[in-house]
């Protein structure tokens, strides 16, 4: 597993962050309750979501599936792929710790833990999975800039 280690990394210490955070909402909070840590600004709010980002497809059975096939292929690209350069491996590895992080409930509960909740700009409540994909995403988008081939470099050649 030495190949893609930061990918290992990134996606273990995710899922193990995102589970470690919904274990404790779970534990502390009944369902609909909130905390406010800045009052109308940001809140820890208990809610349970049966569709995707933005409540998007509620109650669809389908997402366990979906987060089960992108996990998976994450997992082969990562493990059966050539070494990834750095900003690539953490990238998809936080993307698999947040498809994981809530396949695995969708499995479980049939329903996401989702409790980070901005109000200040009315943003629908999520969790760190969410925030992983985000960040992964964004790990992507600064891999994929450090390829771009600068003006004239190609024509040296």
């Amino acid at each position: 597993m030495t190949k893609n280690r930061l990918f290992w990394i990134a996606a273990s210490l995710g899922l193990f962050l995102d589970h470690l955070t919904k274990f404790w909402v779970v534990q502390t909070f009944r369902l609909y309750e909130t905390w406010p840590l800045w009052s109308g600004v940001f809140h820890f709010t208990y809610v349970r979501n049966t569709g995707a980002a933005f409540s998007l497809f509620t109650g669809a059975g389908w997402l366990r599936w979906l987060s089960l096939v992108v996990s998976i292929g994450l997992m082969a690209y990562a493990w059966f792929g050539s070494r990834l350069p750095r900003w690539e491996q953490v990238g998809w590895g936080l993307i698999l710790a947040g498809a994981l992080g809530n396949g695995i409930d969708r499995f479980i509960a049939g329903s996401v833990v989702d409790f980070l909740d901005f109000r200040l700009i009315q943003f629908p409540v999520f969790n760190l999975a969410d925030v992983f994909i985000n960040i992964g995403i964004i790990c992507l988008l600064i891999a994929s800039l450090q390829k771009v081939d600068p003006i004239g470099e190609s024509d040296r050649k």
